[in-house]
């Protein structure tokens, strides 16, 4: 499934090429008030549809559309820092507010109070830094949600984890080939 990338300027920080979460962040927010290019994402009732998109200075940005009562289980984008917007719809962002280890480990006993959770309606989003784990959701029972994401460095991998009250198990580890 190919859309055209969205005819917008890209500006990167002034330290040169590598965008930061700002710029990223600058980035979904602009893509978003693209309504053309919001409306030209193919909507599957049943199962999430994306389409990568030409990030800021090398960066990896997707478009994806949410049905009604899909998510992402809990995850991290590994060493890459990125951002996320709501274009249209409303999703709800569970994260953890608590720095994990990066690797050598298979569970974790989260402590107390680590607990985030944050409504984002249309033209609502977020960065966020390395490692940052979280699932997202569009809880509606009857509405669509599409928004835009982008990553940097491009997804290197995506840890999937599960979560049983206070316990996080990271249970596999997607490379790019795996969703290309």
């Amino acid at each position: 499934m190919s859309v055209p990338s969205p005819s917008l300027s890209s500006p990167v920080s002034a330290a040169g090429s590598t965008p930061t979460q700002a710029d990223l962040l600058d980035f979904v927010r602009r893509t978003a008030a693209d309504t053309e290019l919001i409306a030209a994402l193919p909507l599957d009732p049943e199962g999430r549809t994306w389409v990568r998109l030409q990030g800021p200075g090398g960066s990896e940005a997707w478009l994806i559309g949410w049905p009604p009562g899909t998510g992402t289980g809990w995850h991290d984008h590994a060493d890459s820092v990125g951002a996320f917007l709501t274009a249209s719809g409303e999703l709800k962002e569970y994260s953890l507010a608590a720095r994990l280890p990066t690797d050598g480990w298979k569970t974790l006993e989260l402590t107390e109070g680590v607990d985030r959770e944050r409504r984002l309606p249309a033209g609502e989003g977020r960065a966020f830094g390395r490692h940052h784990v979280h699932e997202v959701l569009n809880e509606s029972r009857d509405r669509h949600a599409i928004s835009v994401h982008a990553y940097y460095p491009p997804l290197p991998r995506i840890r999937r984890y599960s979560r049983t009250g206070q316990v996080l198990r990271l249970e596999q580890v997607e490379r790019p080939e795996d969703w290309q």
